[in-house]
């Protein structure tokens, strides 16, 4: 099986809070492959780095790899293991589970990207 995580020829690699991003330009948005590591989580890792408690961006893609768990403030998780598609809806803490990376293929319109892509702009049941 191929490495997932091995280097791709993107416009602009990126690193933030233990999450490398690597983003090719499409349209009026961005594909994005996302590497977690293990033990990653938003709240110990991103949440220093955006000053917010809960991850406010909408995703929208394909897990490729690992396992993935989120959560909303109003305790609803949403466990996710690949192969698997993801829709997430701003809010949302999230964490790596297991020894490997999770790797999550997106399409991402930046702040834009629930409104965009006609997704919920908060979490419902």
């Amino acid at each position: 099986m191929a490495d997932l995580t091995a280097p791709l020829a993107a416009d602009r690699t990126t690193d933030v809070g233990g999450v490398r991003i690597d983003e090719l330009a499409a349209g009026a948005g961005r594909l994005k492959r996302v590497i977690y590591p293990p033990g990653w989580r938003w709240t110990t890792d991103m949440a220093p780095v955006t000053g917010t408690a809960l991850c406010q961006h909408a995703h929208a893609g394909f897990l490729a790899q690992g396992h993935l768990v989120a959560e909303y403030a109003d305790g609803c998780r949403v466990d996710q293991v690949a192969p698997c598609f993801v829709l997430l809806a701003p809010g949302h803490d999230a964490w790596v589970v297991g020894p490997e990376p999770a790797v999550l293929v997106q399409y991402d319109c930046g702040a834009e990207t629930a409104e965009r892509l006609g997704l919920p702009t908060a979490h419902v049941h």
